[in-house]
């Protein structure tokens, strides 16, 4: 786990920066965010080129696990939005925040961003390096506990590296996203399956089919 440390502090800068506050409005968002995709996929090849290639898998199989499950997050997220907001008096407004990242941006930029670079990278980097190291640390547990150890710190890290936002529902979605991914790629081990389910959900949330 020692080998994580410095790939994982250097995200947690990064996203600081896109995601603090203090930050926010000193630079386009998306240009700060293809910078850091830019950086995730630099750190991961640079450790572990050799075995990211081989993680990626063509079969049209996984390329349509990838799109289902993209769409099966949509929905979840769209029923997430509906209960949160009638639970929750802040919880449109913090949505409303996320969504007006979009500001100043043309839509078609930003789709093309999610879906050819940030979407990728971030699968990439969370679980094509982060994730696999961390199961290869727990293989000597038993297969259930190490489906949760896996995903469970996988999930964790990187709903924690969203802190710096101090908004809840962005806090809470990287969590269900995180949990969902995370699951997805433990099971089918094709980092091809979650780059599609990934860049699509992206892509289809926040310009496609916004849910707010």
């Amino acid at each position: 786990m020692k080998e994580l440390i410095r790939p994982l502090f250097t995200a947690f800068i990064l996203w600081f920066w896109m995601f603090c506050p203090l930050s926010a409005g000193m630079f386009n968002f998306w240009l700060t965010m293809s910078l850091a995709a830019i950086v995730l996929i630099f750190i991961s090849f640079l450790e572990e080129g050799k075995e990211l290639l081989h993680a990626i898998r063509f079969s049209w199989k996984d390329i349509g696990i990838g799109i289902v499950s993209a769409a099966v997050l949509w929905g979840i997220f769209w029923l997430g939005n509906f209960i949160s907001t009638r639970l929750f008096p802040f919880a449109a407004g913090q949505i409303g925040n996320v969504y007006a990242m979009k500001d100043g941006t043309s839509p078609t930029i930003i789709a093309c961003l999610l879906l050819f670079l940030i979407g990728p990278a971030e699968e990439i980097f969370w679980h094509g390096f982060i994730q696999r190291n961390i199961a290869q640390n727990n293989l000597k547990l038993t297969t259930t506990l190490q489906f949760i150890f896996t995903v469970g710190i996988t999930t964790l890290i990187y709903s924690l590296i969203h802190l710096p936002s101090l908004n809840f529902m962005l806090i809470m979605a990287a969590m269900v996203c995180g949990l969902f991914w995370s699951t997805l790629y433990y099971f089918n081990k094709n980092l091809l399956t979650v780059i599609i389910s990934h860049a699509l959900w992206d892509c289809t949330v926040f310009i496609l089919l916004p849910i707010s």
